[in-house]
């Protein structure tokens, strides 16, 4: 492969991993960090640690396009698949109460505590802090002109939504999450 191939294809992969639209279509994620190489970068606004790539876990799920395809719906894989969002105000789990945790429907990683869930006006369900810091990993989204955290599911590399500075205290912080993408588990089925 000459040099100018090669810079190419390094810069398509870097576009990828980053979420960059490549003529129309977004970059899917690498498998692996050998892959592309990691970087990360703390948000300023947030405080929060966004990468390049995925954390390294052992419980990592990696299914094919027609895998993840069986597994949800045609809704569910636009949005934790293809990056998607759900219109305002339409989506499920918006106005759920009560103990337990929401999880991921990918792969059922729990992602938010019920208790952390504040409405915020936003139309999207709305969470001060996640379950645990390590079952999400943050990317810059640079998509649509705007400058914004992207949330994913540390395990199955699922979009859920994103994160900004205006949330209650006391961390400052609203994850903004398409609920579409989370199923609840009562406090006596909940996973740790």
């Amino acid at each position: 492969m000459d040099l100018i191939t090669k810079c190419i294809a390094l810069g398509m992969a870097a576009a990828a991993a980053a979420g960059l639209a490549i003529n129309g279509v977004r970059g899917s994620l690498p498998q692996s960090s050998s892959q592309i190489m990691n970087t990360s970068q703390v948000d300023p606004a947030t405080g929060l640690t966004f990468r390049t790539t995925p954390p390294e876990r052992e419980d990592r799920l990696i299914l094919s396009d027609a895998e993840w395809k069986k597994k949800l719906t045609p809704e569910q894989y636009k949005i934790l698949r293809n990056h998607g969002t759900e219109p305002a105000f339409c989506g499920v789990n918006l106005e759920s109460k009560g103990e337990g945790a929401y999880h991921c429907v990918g792969c059922d990683l729990p992602l938010f505590n019920a208790t952390e869930k504040f409405d915020s006006g936003s139309g999207w369900p709305s969470y001060t802090s996640p379950y645990n810091k390590d079952n999400l990993w943050y990317r810059l989204d640079m998509s649509f002109g705007m400058r914004r955290i992207e949330v994913l599911c540390a395990r199955c590399d699922g979009h859920l939504g994103h994160v900004f500075e205006d949330g209650p205290p006391p961390t400052g912080l609203r994850y903004c999450i398409n609920g579409t993408i989370l199923k609840f588990k009562p406090k006596e089925k909940a996973a740790s």
